[in-house]
């Protein structure tokens, strides 16, 4: 079978990974603000006798940008081994579309023109001459939609019938620059005389989005809209999220039942019920809140709200010494650390993407949430966890601005770039894209759940119970001074001088070094210790109501801050390690965020006792 390897190319939010999924069926993550694909990704598809491998080249404005994304795109295309490029255009801006389009050309490779939300565009009442534009271009041009999937097959089509073709330069083009000399501002002028000349009638009505704008980004109504919208999905996550829980926790405390009636040998039954079940179940019961969160979060990013949100905050987050674009990468932060710290490639200058990686581990990501709703649940009623919840997420982002400001004085010297960001259109969100992010979320959680949290949750329970000494058999109820010999308890022992200040009993400890590797084996790890002691009655199964009693309430405000602040899980290290560029940084991390986390949490005992 005949392989044809296709370069896909546009400027940001043009609909290239909508295009893409369209097109392969892939999986790419879409979302509406710019900076979405920070890295090339490929997916292919098979058409008549072809298969066709698509490369999803990060948005980029031009090709001389100096931002990570607009590199990776520039290196690829003057680099890499590539038949076609595609480059896609969104129809209703075609004017600053066209300038790279202009850039493309002058590669020297055979380009196909993709007109992408040409739908859009007709109901705007913009109608475009595509014999024209071809015409100028020598290139071919089609419109299509990736949302509504119009002319699709048709494009594939065309790229075969490309690429079977002899390639022609385009002399007249190269002529007209190539005597002047190769400038941006003859590129800018050819694009906009090419789009005076192929634009037969624009749009003579204010969209849409215009008419919202004024509204949610108002200079005085914006900043309260956005703070009650992430109010109420806090509230939401929590209120609607209890109603599973309940069910999930009845159903694996009914297995841990089930297995230590069934089970004959009490060791095997208390590795599968101790450690197994209350681990792995422990996690598990937070799945529903995850859901709920990236719902939410995926709603405000597919609708282009997330992107007028960074205008709003840009006053803000410059007081503070961060730049307007890191929004993005501190948002998306509330996911997951991974993404967010990849997403600051969007930032060009090199202490703003620095000072941006440092905060986004203020913004409690979605492996936090099952402690926080743990400890709320523990300590509150259900009525006010929501605003409980809502508190602890703006506190960490308060907290997060303020060390902004002390490292941009300190370490991270400079003055900021101008902030320069196109704001999309809104959009109603595409339910299948949507669903489908929000699945692979869950996915991801339970496939850390099944695996990584599985044998964490093993370990700590072998650990907990080992060595056995002088005690032979288990009883239903492990004596709490067992469990403080055995290997785990020696080694919460040595580390809990350490956080003696803070009121942390040896347990909580080794909950906070457990979650170095992953936050959610934190609660893996409670769920084993903490169902361990001798103090739990036989009603007391519920962990909640475990770590009501035997944790004080200082102490669990304490822990919450130190959670909320400390280094983040070990595979965004990693990625904060790459992204950062030398190994110093991740060092510079985890001392800033550990030392950070200490005093906050000191404060927040202190001040808890005193109310």
């Amino acid at each position: 079978m005949k392989k044809i390897k296709v370069a896909l190319v546009g400027q940001p939010n043009v609909g290239k990974s909508l295009l893409i999924n369209k097109l392969c069926k892939a999986n790419m993550k879409v979302a509406n603000f710019s900076g979405v694909t920070i890295e090339k990704a490929s997916a292919k598809t098979f058409y008549k006798d072809y298969e066709i491998e698509i490369i999803d080249l990060p948005g980029t404005y031009a090709l001389d940008g100096y931002s990570e994304e607009e590199k990776i795109t520039r290196y690829f295309l003057d680099h890499e081994q590539y038949d076609i490029i595609i480059n896609v255009l969104d129809a209703t801006n075609l004017e600053r579309n066209l300038i790279l389009s202009s850039e493309l050309l002058l590669l020297n490779k055979k380009m196909l023109l993709a007109l992408n939300m040409y739908d859009e565009a007709k109901k705007e009442g913009i109608e475009i001459d595509i014999k024209k534009l071809n015409l100028l271009f020598k290139t071919p041009v089609l419109q299509v939609s990736a949302k509504t999937k119009e002319n699709l097959d048709l494009l594939l089509e065309k790229v075969v019938l490309l690429y079977e073709s002899k390639f022609r330069v385009k002399s007249d083009f190269y002529s007209n620059f190539c005597q002047n000399g190769i400038q941006k501002e003859n590129l800018i002028q050819y694009a906009s005389n090419t789009y005076s000349q192929v634009i037969i009638k624009s749009s003579n009505f204010s969209p849409l989005s215009k008419k919202i704008d004024k509204i949610l980004i108002h200079h005085f109504f914006g900043l309260p809209i956005f703070l009650f919208l992430m109010w109420l999905l806090f509230q939401l996550t929590f209120t609607l999220g209890q109603i599973p829980m309940d069910y999930i926790e009845e159903g694996f405390g009914i297995l841990g039942e089930f297995c230590k009636e069934h089970i004959p040998n009490p060791l095997l039954a208390s590795a599968l019920s101790d450690g197994v079940i209350n681990g792995v179940g422990a996690v598990v019961l937070f799945l529903p809140n995850i859901i709920i969160l990236f719902l939410g979060i995926a709603l405000l990013e597919t609708t282009g709200y997330m992107a007028r949100v960074a205008f709003l905050l840009d006053g803000i987050l410059y007081k503070f010494g961060l730049h307007g674009k890191s929004f993005i990468p501190l948002i998306t932060g509330f996911g997951c650390s991974v993404p967010a710290f990849m997403a600051t490639r969007t930032l060009k200058n090199k202490k703003d993407r620095l000072l941006t990686l440092f905060v986004i581990n203020f913004m409690s990501c979605g492996a936090r949430l099952p402690v926080y709703v743990l400890f709320i649940g523990a300590f509150f009623s259900s009525d006010k966890a929501g605003n409980y919840l809502f508190g602890i997420y703006i506190l960490g982002a308060i907290l997060g601005l303020f060390a902004a400001k002390l490292l941009r004085i300190t370490a991270f010297k400079g003055l900021n770039e101008p902030f320069v960001m196109e704001v999309p259109k809104y959009r109603m969100p595409n339910w299948s894209l949507v669903a489908f992010m929000v699945i692979n979320k869950a996915k991801a959680y339970l496939k850390k759940a099944g695996t990584f949290i599985l044998l964490a949750s093993l370990f700590i329970w072998f650990a907990s119970n080992f060595p056995r000494g002088e005690v032979q058999n288990l009883d239903e109820n492990i004596n709490k001074t067992v469990v403080e010999q055995s290997y785990l308890g020696q080694f919460g022992k040595i580390v809990e001088p350490v956080f003696t200040p803070l009121d942390f009993d040896w347990r909580l400890s080794v909950a906070l070094i457990s979650g170095l590797a992953a936050k959610e084996t934190m609660i893996s790890t409670m769920g084993v210790l903490y169902s361990l002691g001798d103090d739990i009655d036989e009603n007391s199964q519920d962990l909640r109501s475990i770590i009501s009693k035997s944790v004080s309430f200082p102490s669990a405000v304490a822990f919450i801050l130190f959670v909320m602040i400390y280094n983040p899980c070990f595979a965004a290290t990693i990625v904060f390690s790459k992204e950062s560029g030398k190994t110093k940084y991740t060092i510079y991390l985890f001392l800033f965020t550990c030392i950070s986390a200490y005093i906050v949490a000191l404060i927040g005992l202190n001040i808890a006792k005193l109310l």
